[in-house]
């Protein structure tokens, strides 16, 4: 269960940094569209967000059973 965890959190922060940062490029970048664009993208950062935290959790709560 550890190697699952430690394969699981990598993966949602990474997941979080990538919409991250495709959200402030498509800021920076502007353009049609772009406002659009890159509001998806930030919501799907805060979503991210969540599930590696709930990860984390999960990953602390197994290990200090």
């Amino acid at each position: 269960m550890d190697t699952l965890f430690l394969i699981l959190v990598p993966i949602a922060l990474l997941a979080v940094l990538g919409a991250l940062g495709l959200g402030l490029y498509s800021m920076a970048r502007g353009g049609a569209g772009s406002p659009e664009r890159s509001n998806k993208l930030m919501q799907l950062r805060v979503v991210l967000q969540a599930v590696a935290i709930a990860v984390v959790l999960a990953a602390v709560w197994i290990k200090s059973r």
